[in-house]
């Protein structure tokens, strides 16, 4: 049973968490039956203020036919400084830890948009399935697109944000559209899989077989994400309560994409060339604080910066100490606010 230790949950709701969440209604339900709960937990960016904010959820049909969920939040008494595109990690929904994120964000004067993927979070499609990680950038590519074409925002700086996976999301997007964004924040990046979380290359070669026969089928072995992740221990519970959150082993065919992407990637870091800033937990094992340094070296950037940040893990925003969650955060927030004064002036 996944989720035997959410607290103070019935019976019947656990139920419900442990059912199949293959399709998008079965994870809509869950969260419409979690949602109050997830945000009473005692997690430090819920309990802070968020007062003056309007956050807005909805589904839009893409042009490739298929729902997405969206969700903004949209500061309604300071004028917005620049509007984030928010990428979130692989297995991840914008509904959960984003939620606190975005709020904070926001309080600072952003406007903050946020999408699940095709088959992630509330979205429609099977879960946990990238059938290709070109699609899926191209999906969230159009869905910010038509944001930044809204005459409310148009004239506005925009920045992507990308979490982990999210961050190869955004840094793909960029080498999609070079010019059309302002500057990208990239937390724990994916731009290399840690060498410890890759099977042998014996395995990976005939995964990479198996993934044309059987591209759906959860066969890779995978440690513990929260386990490797989440360095707080009380936060580490707290995923529990991301009930929509994908926790199976990983697809065939999504492990070979993320493979194929992260190699991919080794060949164009010096094709980056929008203003950046990245932020790496030293003690990373999932994402290789190594590749953010060298990204970081290599971009062609003339406006870029690096943190790494001693002894964190790899969730810097959702399972460190309270007090790195928010340096973390106003490092994040201090670029940012520098970063959209210089573009109001250019």
């Amino acid at each position: 049973m996944a989720n035997l230790g959410l607290e103070g949950v019935s019976e019947e709701l656990r139920k419900l968490a442990d059912g199949n969440l293959d399709l998008a209604p079965e994870r809509r339900k869950v969260r419409e039956a979690f949602k109050e709960i997830q945000l009473g937990i005692d997690f430090c960016l819920f309990k802070a203020s968020c007062t003056g904010l309007r956050m807005k959820e909805s589904y839009e049909v893409n042009s490739r036919g298929l729902e997405i969920f969206t969700k903004s939040w949209i500061p309604e008494k300071l004028p917005i400084k620049a509007i984030i595109c928010f990428c979130h990690g692989y297995g991840d929904t914008c509904t959960f830890f984003v939620e606190g994120i975005a709020r904070k964000l926001a309080s600072s004067g952003f406007g903050v948009f946020a999408m699940d993927y095709p088959g992630f979070g509330l979205s429609e499609g099977l879960h946990g399935f990238i059938p290709s990680f070109d699609r899926l950038v191209d999906d969230v590519a159009e869905h910010y697109s038509n944001i930044k074409e809204n005459p409310e925002y148009r004239s506005l700086p925009s920045f992507l944000f990308g979490q982990s996976m999210g961050g190869a999301v955004a840094l793909k997007m960029h080498l999609k559209q070079p010019h059309a964004w302002d500057g990208a924040v990239l937390v724990a990046p994916m731009c290399k899989i840690a060498d410890d979380m890759v099977p042998p290359w014996l395995v990976t070669q005939i995964l990479i077989g198996m993934a044309k026969l059987f591209p759906r089928g959860k066969l890779v072995p995978q440690k513990d994400f929260a386990e490797m992740a989440f360095k707080d221990v009380n936060k580490r519970k707290m995923t529990k309560y991301n009930v929509v959150a994908y926790k199976s082993k990983p697809r065939l065919r999504t492990a070979v994409e993320l493979l194929r992407t992260t190699q991919d990637f080794e060949n164009h870091l010096e094709e980056v060339s929008l203003p950046l800033l990245i932020l790496h937990g030293e003690a990373d094992v999932i994402t290789d604080p190594s590749v953010s340094k060298t990204l970081y070296e290599k971009a062609r950037s003339s406006d870029k910066k690096f943190h790494l940040y001693k002894d964190a893990w790899h969730s810097l925003l959702e399972g460190e100490s309270d007090e790195m969650i928010f340096q973390v955060l106003d490092d994040i927030i201090s670029w940012l606010d520098e970063h959209s004064v210089i573009t109001r002036t250019h």
